[in-house]
């Protein structure tokens, strides 16, 4: 019976942990610059022009 490799094992998951990392920061960055806003000033699909401009209902649960 082969023995487990640990070292390629934890080398794999670090190598994950990288590139996730490095993902979230990319999509901060677009988001941040403004990359990632819909073109034309469309409204995503779940947004609607009344939806968006009403103001917060007042009165609403604070704790």
């Amino acid at each position: 019976m082969a023995t487990p490799n640990y070292g390629f094992e934890k080398r794999q998951r670090e190598q994950e942990k990288k590139r996730k990392k490095e993902e979230k920061l990319r999509a901060k960055a677009e988001r941040k610059s403004g990359a990632g806003a819909p073109e034309d000033g469309a409204l995503e699909p779940d947004e609607t022009e009344e939806g968006a401009a009403q103001p917060p209902v007042a009165g609403g649960a604070q704790g």
